[in-house]
């Protein structure tokens, strides 16, 4: 090395100095301290900078892995949401046509009810009305069978017994019922 440091300073010496290049020994001594500098920073520098770079990429592997398992989660959710939408929906769909039918039946119901109720009534109303009828028909008869004892004492002129009383009363409202049946039959 001392032999370039020497055969620098010879050459420099016999050729006039280049303002753009500097001196030899000045390339020289610069490329050893280059060289030494290189060295320090590739011995002490370098291995931090590279774990630093190495662990800087490794997060970043870390967070796009992340970033992926996190789109892939939620591309997940969005579709079980999804279905869970569709389900409802069709459950809401199901619980409406159910409520539906179930308004459809209890209408149904009510009618066949009200129907019965009224049909019942009518039958109780007939019945009523048959049996008004029937205790008026009794009254009349009653009437009609003393007034007619009464006629027929008259017209005898004497009092009957209480047997031939009620035989003829007998006779004379059967008479009577069925000349309103036969009446009765003839508007018909």
């Amino acid at each position: 090395m001392i032999h370039l440091l020497v055969l620098a300073q010879e050459t420099a010496e016999h050729e006039p100095p280049n303002p753009i290049l500097p001196e030899t020994v000045e390339l020289i001594v610069g490329g050893i301290v280059f060289l030494i500098v290189f060295a320090v920073i590739a011995k002490f520098a370098f291995p931090p900078i590279n774990k630093m770079l190495a662990t800087r990429t490794e997060k970043i592997q870390g967070d796009l892995r992340q970033a992926e398992e996190a789109r892939t989660s939620a591309e997940r959710e969005l579709a079980d949401y999804r279905q869970q939408l569709a389900g409802a929906r069709e459950e809401a769909n199901r619980i409406i046509e159910e409520s539906r039918r179930t308004a459809d039946q209890l209408r149904r119901d009510l009618q066949v009810r009200a129907e019965e109720e009224a049909q019942a009534t009518v039958a109780r109303a007939q019945e009523e009305i048959r049996a008004e009828r029937d205790r008026v028909f009794q009254e009349l008869r009653g009437q009609v069978g003393q007034i007619a004892v009464e006629l027929a004492g008259r017209v005898v002129g004497s009092s009957l017994d209480p047997e031939t009383h009620e035989r003829l009363i007998e006779e004379y409202i059967d008479g009577v019922a069925g000349d309103a049946q036969v009446a009765g039959n003839g508007r018909s």
